[in-house]
């Protein structure tokens, strides 16, 4: 298991939220996703077996949140 705190400076609400969780939560291998919307970080744990963190930003990107480098 591996644990990763993204930061998508998109989000601003928890409707953000909400999306970003359901998108990245439905990803195989991903175990839990937790958005703080007061930081904009997104922790992520998941199994780099199974997903990889390039996977995990896809899935956050489709929904309109990318993911700052």
């Amino acid at each position: 298991m591996e644990t990763t705190v993204l930061t998508a400076p998109d989000i601003s609400c928890h409707h953000c939220a909400a999306a970003i969780k359901k998108a990245v939560s439905q990803l195989v291998g991903v175990s839990t996703v937790e958005v703080d919307v007061s930081t904009k970080k997104v922790t992520v744990s998941f199994e780099p077996d199974k997903v990889s963190l390039s996977v995990i930003e896809s899935a956050m990107e489709e929904e309109g949140y990318p993911v700052a480098r």
